[in-house]
């Protein structure tokens, strides 16, 4: 019995662990994309413009960290009674809230996973049921949690995964996400990636119409729609089953200066553009506008296409002139669209043929002397090979999978020769005490 108790136990707690390092891990890469997430809720229950954008992101990192780092004291067993309560208290709150997004429905994704795995709300209300009963068991008996890692070493770890999970999205912040799982990704054609394929399921709909006669109200639908008799009060329109949906729908750029759409125009457009993505700004940094101003002289110079993309007033774009001394063609797109294609405000993106092949934050804008050759000769107008894909994972199991891994072994040996060393010593005192009694 006390051996099934243990397994169920472990079961339970890896179950959390992976879950907890998981869903922190996408948070933290992404700590914007979890800072719109949170706007979301508050605006659905109008608090939105009460909490200043600051304290959003703030709540971002840090509920990141709090996750990722319960995962590995978790699964490492450190601290386990208080890391299990913390855990089951955590999962309590977040059933609680996951309970209301299920009946009222204020946002279609949790958030949970980021946009690494995208769960409907009766999907994250499952989860979160199941977590929360392996959050209880965990905490009954933490006593039965195998330890990866000594009492004594444990400050180590904890203090490693914090810092490594701050500092991630830190960097992150600076820089843009480690791994980008959304649809604008590199790699991604954006054309095609708005085609509906032939063939492909249409999405269904059904229409109630409300209609009112000599004080009575009915419903009706559109093959029963009644004669003139009666009188048109309300219409609902509801989704009945849900036809394919490209993962790019909602792109569109339209002139600044005509209004004229020119999304077929730029995506179609041979070779090298550059879109400068800004989605607010008056709130974009201008520290280094001096970076975008020699970029766009050299596209002039190479050929290469080269806008600016924003959701900004004519004020705003006005006003960014007068600072930046801009003198690309600014274009217009929606501001969602515009956060969803890149973390940064400024931030770049290079197409070519109508393929995303680069993307930059503000702060890592290629340098002038990075540009000394046309685009085709230069390795940032190549298409990486992996999409950095290999490369971010590698990063992350050699500044936190090894540390770890090998802080764990050394740890287990460690523990293992002060066994035998004991062992030994019990020997020894057995050996003397057989010795003299023998004698």
């Amino acid at each position: 019995m006390n051996k099934l108790r243990v397994i169920i136990v472990n079961v339970c707690r890896l179950i959390l662990a992976v879950t907890f390092i998981i869903s922190g891990y996408v948070k933290a890469i992404d700590p914007l994309g979890t800072q719109y997430k949170i706007t979301d809720y508050l605006a659905a229950i109008d608090l939105a413009g009460m909490v200043p954008q600051w304290t959003t992101l703030v709540l971002a990192v840090v509920l990141a960290a709090i996750e990722f780092a319960l995962g590995v004291f978790m699964l490492f067993a450190i601290k386990r009674q208080i890391t299990t309560r913390l855990t089951l208290a955590f999962m309590a709150v977040m059933t609680l809230i996951t309970v209301w997004i299920y009946i009222a429905d204020p946002v279609k994704d949790c958030g949970c996973f980021g946009d690494a795995f995208i769960l409907t709300n009766g999907e994250t209300l499952l989860k979160n049921i199941l977590l929360v009963a392996c959050a209880a068991i965990v905490a009954w008996q933490p006593a039965c949690m195998l330890r990866l890692i000594s009492p004594s070493n444990q400050w180590l770890v904890m203090n490693y995964a914090v810092v490594y999970i701050l500092g991630t999205s830190l960097w992150c912040l600076y820089a843009l996400p480690t791994f980008d799982f959304r649809p604008y990704h590199i790699g991604v054609n954006i054309k095609e990636a708005m085609t509906i394929p032939e063939g492909a399921p249409q999405t269904e709909y059904a229409t109630t119409f409300i209609m009112q006669k000599d004080g009575k109200t009915r419903e009706f639908t559109v093959d029963n729609y009644p004669d003139s008799t009666w009188q048109f009060v309300d219409a609902r329109t509801v989704v009945t089953k849900q036809g394919y949906e490209p993962p790019i729908h909602d792109f569109i750029i339209d002139s600044a200066t005509t209004g004229e759409d020119i999304t077929d125009s730029i995506l179609s457009r041979p070779g090298y553009t550059f879109l400068l993505i800004a989605p607010s700004l008056a709130k974009a940094d201008d520290s280094n506008f001096g970076d975008i101003d020699q970029i766009y002289e050299y596209a002039q110079e190479q050929g290469a296409a080269f806008y600016c993309l924003t959701a900004s007033t004519d004020k705003d774009i006005t006003r960014w002139r007068d600072i930046t001394g801009a003198e690309y063609p600014f274009c217009l797109s929606d501001e969602t669209t515009l956060k969803t294609i890149i973390r940064s405000n400024p931030g770049l993106l290079l197409l070519k043929n109508g393929t995303i092949i680069g993307k930059w934050s503000h702060n890592l804008l290629p340098q002038t002397d990075e540009l000394t050759a046309p685009l085709n000769k230069l390795s940032i107008g190549q298409m990486p090979t992996d999409n950095g894909m290999s490369s971010s994972i590698l990063k992350v199991v050699l500044t936190f999978l090894l540390p770890l891994f090998l802080l764990s072994l050394a740890d287990r040996l460690w523990a293992w020769t002060k066994w035998v060393r004991s062992k030994q010593k019990e020997n020894n005192i057995f050996q003397i005490f057989k010795s003299k009694k023998e004698n």
